[in-house]
């Protein structure tokens, strides 16, 4: 029998609308409020100066590490700047900027750099999930919030965020799957940085793009420039629609760049050149963003101080307030909560044995 060939989707678009020198293409540009450009601006001004602050911090020891988000801000406001309260955003562990715009407190994010665990904690109204540190492990969690969504039949959408390294992970490939063959209302958001800690993504697959991975799920599929604000949000608005009225999961990459080190634990030195991060630093989303915000006469001179005073005197509220929270917290019986809706017996038995202990150590304070 002759070998007959199979058709199949074949093609990935590549998305831009804003370029390099912050030059406009009228024909796709999205239509976005002025108020809604303002607040994103901010937003990644926020970004932008908190992971400077928390650099500032973490040298000075007074958080532990953490993992900057500077160069990527882009990537994700122009994202989750289209859920609803209702909808469910899931990060991995580099989303700062969009927990923050997701409602988690500047004062959360420090405690957590100091290892207090009520960092972690999402208030109850919000429908978010903490941060993911496990590699790809929150595509599946996002998989399963999506299809809850859809048995309950109801309009919402997930949104999950990874970065490259979790595309060589089984997780994202289980849960792409399962999103597809259930048609899950889910929205994959991979932050292409171009670094797995070290590992480039030259050596991470030989698949010319990473959004062409959905291809062989049999989902929608699109690379966008992502550190292009307006061609992350016109990507993700096309993904939301169609998982809202029905038509299933969508794979965007955002091809961006993480400017500084993996965590402040890494030194990008030993394993990328300068050369490389400087022709990236040419790209960087918010001067690109205040150029057209600039040229739309959004911004201007006043507003861009303005702005940074704001967000500034904002951030150091913040430091203040998480120090003097710590000086309150760290109770080791705090551990036992927050995990379960009812704590299983074994864990009751140790939290109470952990509680006689600490009450022996206090004791023998008191009496000198």
């Amino acid at each position: 029998m002759p070998r007959n060939p199979i058709e199949i989707s074949d093609k990935v678009e590549y998305l831009s609308v804003l370029d390099e020198n912050g030059q406009v293409d009228r024909a796709l540009e999205p239509n976005i409020p002025p108020d809604l450009l303002q607040k994103l601006y901010r937003s990644m001004v926020l970004g932008r100066q908190f992971d400077q602050r928390l650099l500032s911090l973490q040298r000075q020891g007074r958080i532990g590490t953490f993992p900057p988000i500077t160069g990527q801000e882009a990537a994700q406001l122009g994202a989750v700047a289209l859920l609803r309260p209702s909808d469910w955003m899931v990060p991995s562990f580099r989303e700062t900027v969009a927990e923050v715009w997701r409602g988690r407190s500047l004062e959360s994010i420090i405690l957590a750099g100091n290892g207090f665990n009520e960092g972690g904690r999402v208030d109850a109204d919000k429908n978010n999930l903490p941060v993911a540190i496990p590699v790809a492990s929150q595509v599946l969690h996002a998989v399963g919030l999506a299809w809850a969504i859809k048995y309950r039949q109801k309009d919402d959408v997930a949104m999950a965020f990874f970065g490259d390294g979790a595309t060589s992970q089984g997780d994202f490939h289980e849960g792409l799957n399962f999103a597809a063959v259930y048609q899950a209302p889910v929205i994959f958001v991979c932050q292409n940085n171009q670094w797995a800690i070290s590992v480039p993504r030259s050596k991470q697959t030989r698949s010319k793009t990473l959004a062409q991975k959905a291809l062989a799920y049999g989902m929608p599929g699109i690379q966008v420039d992502g550190n292009d604000i307006l061609a992350v949000y016109l990507a993700t608005r096309e993904a939301v629609e169609r998982a809202r009225a029905g038509g299933g999961p969508t794979l965007i990459e955002c091809v961006t760049y993480r400017l500084l080190m993996h965590t402040t634990a890494d030194d990008p030195k030993r394993y990328r050149n300068d050369e490389e991060v400087e022709i990236w630093s040419h790209r960087d989303p918010l001067v690109r963003f205040e150029k057209y915000l600039t040229d739309k006469e959004l911004l201007n001179a006043g507003n861009v101080a303005s702005t940074l005073e704001a967000v500034t005197l904002q951030i150091q509220a913040a430091v203040d307030n998480a120090e003097a929270q710590m000086k309150q917290l760290g109770n080791p019986l705090d551990m036992f909560d927050h995990v379960y809706a009812e704590l299983p017996p074994h864990l009751m038995s140790q939290k109470e044995a952990l509680a006689h202990e600490l009450s022996l150590i206090e004791e023998d304070k008191n009496h000198g």
